[in-house]
């Protein structure tokens, strides 16, 4: 089913695109939530009506994210963990515990922006990645040290 978007979303595209997704995607959850609209001629003719105002939403998102990225690069984050005798973690550092350090220094994230492909398991510096916007990835260093 052709839809298109009235607000960003991550996994389909941004502000006033035209995108076709599953029909049940789009009935039970897209229209519903009132975050698209079906993608009809006297839509589309409406869409070019308020394309400067799209345009000037994605404008701001864009700002706000390269906004949110330089307060995110090189941020770092050091966090105490219970290690063994060879200096291997009991447990691992997860996206949760992320997010936590990033909140002690009054930085909000959600759990989908943090890019982190498995959870840390040894102790020293990693680099970690944060989506911030589509193309906009500012990496923060966490710190693993013994508790």
């Amino acid at each position: 089913m052709k839809i298109i978007l009235k607000e960003t979303i991550e996994s389909l595209g941004i502000i006033g695109s035209e995108v076709t997704v599953a029909d049940g995607y789009a009935r039970n959850y897209l229209l519903p939530q009132n975050k698209a609209v079906l993608a009809t001629p006297q839509n589309r003719k409406m869409l070019e009506q308020f394309k400067g105002k799209f345009d000037l939403q994605i404008a701001k998102e864009k700002k706000f994210a390269e906004e949110m990225a330089e307060r995110l690069e090189g941020v770092v984050c050091t966090i105490a963990a219970k290690v063994s005798d060879e200096d291997r973690l009991y447990g691992s550092i997860s996206t949760r515990d992320i997010i936590n350090s990033l909140a002690s220094k009054n930085i909000e994230v959600e759990k989908r922006m943090v890019l982190l492909n498995e959870p840390i398991k040894n102790i020293g510096t990693h680099k970690v990645p944060i989506r911030v916007y589509k193309d906009v990835e500012p990496e923060i260093i966490i710190e693993v040290v013994p508790e």
